[in-house]
């Protein structure tokens, strides 16, 4: 059976970028499993599930249905003990969470070097979750994203939601910027800003731009597996 790896942030992931894929894998027969840093289940973001940021009431209470009721987001692996091998698929979720708690992990950092080293797996990178690439390096110390082509979260949308102090509506400070650092890193970064969404393919590496690319992350992660 195909199979799928997510791994989702416990400090607030963006329920688009998480459900869009994993319902869109488990309606064509992927097996999927959920992993988090330590075991707990991820924790979505709330902003993600205002009305106007999800698409109306309805979608909003199709996401949180998933968020509630997923037997994998209920229950899901620590990513020490999940590998690479035996997935399809590794899949990295989106949302402010994953600069705190998944782009910082070398459990995640390796799931995803792994997933894009082998010859039988690919792995999609979403919106923030992209600022994982930045601090995940090669074992001779190169950056994986070096020389790639990618998309993410850019600065210009960044900039409208943290304040001159990178702080968070919610009070938390944002420690770097995700274009920033993946750029710092070799990426060849285009995120497509006139373009209504943003999902970039180089070798066994999928990035998806933000929320309103999720669909077309979802489906093109499956044309690649």
């Amino acid at each position: 059976m195909t199979s799928a790896l997510f791994v989702v942030s416990e400090e607030g992931y963006w329920a688009e970028e998480c459900i869009e894929p994993l319902t869109t894998l488990e309606a064509e027969g992927v097996d999927v499993t959920i992993a988090t840093p330590s075991g707990s289940p991820p924790v979505v973001d709330e902003r993600s599930l205002d009305p106007d940021a999800a698409g109306g009431e309805e979608r909003v209470a199709e996401l949180r249905e998933v968020d509630e009721e997923h037997p994998g987001l209920n229950d899901p692996e620590p990513i020490a003990h999940v590998a690479a091998d035996g997935y399809d698929a590794v899949v990295f979720p989106g949302g402010h969470g994953t600069v705190w708690d998944v782009n910082q992990d070398r459990h995640a950092r390796q799931l995803l070097l792994d997933a894009v080293a082998g010859d039988e797996s690919v792995a999609l990178v979403v919106c923030h979750a992209v600022g994982i690439l930045a601090f995940t390096r090669e074992a001779d110390g190169t950056p994986l994203v070096e020389g790639r082509s990618v998309t993410g979260f850019p600065n210009a949308w960044e900039e409208d939601i943290v304040d001159d102090d990178d702080v968070m509506p919610d009070g938390r400070k944002l420690p770097y910027w995700v274009e920033d650092e993946v750029v710092l890193a070799g990426a060849d970064w285009d995120a497509e800003l006139d373009a209504d969404t943003s999902v970039t393919v180089d070798g066994d590496l999928i990035t998806g731009r933000g929320p309103g690319s999720s669909a077309a992350a979802a489906e093109t992660l499956l044309e690649e597996m």
